[in-house]
């Protein structure tokens, strides 16, 4: 971080925040929204949730910066995202965020969304983006936008920014699966964003990553690359590359929710150090 005092935010920020906010119900004045789109990339029905503030105003004179986050049905219960955001504005953490929660279903077509994905890069550029942005006071400012997800939500939200730099400033990745190859293939040649990242252009995106200190396991049950080891060849890549990266090692942290959601508050404080917080 370049802010001395938002580090001393993101270190002193109380551990249990993300699960405190998992146990208490959301603000009165927050909501979540559903709609079901028809996505014309993937050619099917999709749900997206929309979350807005307490006392959200569609008139307000600073639009509202954005989080994006994949698995959107996740990040509502077991990943709370609505009850952090509401945690960390009435805090002070924070600014109030509007959050736009994307549903990529499960298995062979989560994957299919979430593998370094063009097609996903087409759908939140051309329809949920320009959506979104049509329908509520939100920034168009990617330094004000942050995407997030965890495992394949993560390397998703690390890919959408790199597709679409000029929609995403800001990636929140814990334990994204770094490791997978082009357009979310399990075979070699593994590690596809890394290598692209080392040969590309450098792009205005800050990143935070997450990986748990046992994910030491190697993938496709033994015959891929160790989960830790892409993650840190990617930090790698883009540090070599002048990328601003926050790096995190969890103690004790492996490939769950339940490592993911109490450290989920603390990647958003750290991106979002600096902003207004009117």
């Amino acid at each position: 971080m370049t802010s001395r005092v938002a580090l001393l935010l993101v270190t002193l920020l109380p551990a249990a925040l993300s699960t405190a906010a998992a146990q208490r119900p959301a603000s009165a004045g927050s909501r979540v929204e559903l709609h079901t789109l028809y996505d014309s990339s993937y050619q099917r029905l999709r749900r997206v949730w929309v979350y807005t503030p307490p006392g959200y105003d569609a008139r307000r004179a600073t639009p509202y910066p954005v989080i994006v986050a994949f698995d959107g049905s996740s990040y509502q219960d077991t990943m709370p995202l609505p009850r952090v955001l509401d945690s960390l504005a009435a805090g002070k953490y924070a600014p109030a965020f509007v959050a736009l929660l994307v549903d990529d279903s499960a298995g062979a077509v989560r994957i299919a969304d979430l593998g370094n994905a063009p097609r996903m890069a087409t759908f939140l550029g051309s329809q949920l983006m320009p959506w979104l942005q049509r329908g509520w006071r939100v920034t168009r400012d990617p330094a004000r936008v942050i995407v997030t997800g965890s495992s394949a939500g993560g390397v998703g939200a690390a890919f959408a920014a790199f597709a679409r730099p000029d929609l995403f400033g800001n990636v929140w990745s814990q334990s994204g699966a770094f490791w997978r190859g082009a357009n979310g293939s399990n075979g070699a040649p593994y590690e596809w964003l890394a290598r692209k990242v080392r040969t590309a252009a450098r792009q205005p995106i800050r990143f935070v990553l997450d990986v748990g200190a046992l994910e030491t396991h190697a993938t496709l049950g033994g015959s891929g690359p160790v989960f830790i080891e892409a993650t840190r060849r990617f930090r790698d890549a883009l540090v070599t590359n002048g990328y601003s990266v926050s790096y995190t090692e969890v103690p004790n942290g492996n490939h769950g929710e339940e490592w993911w959601r109490p450290r989920l508050a603390v990647g958003i404080v750290e991106l979002s150090a600096g902003w207004p917080k009117p």
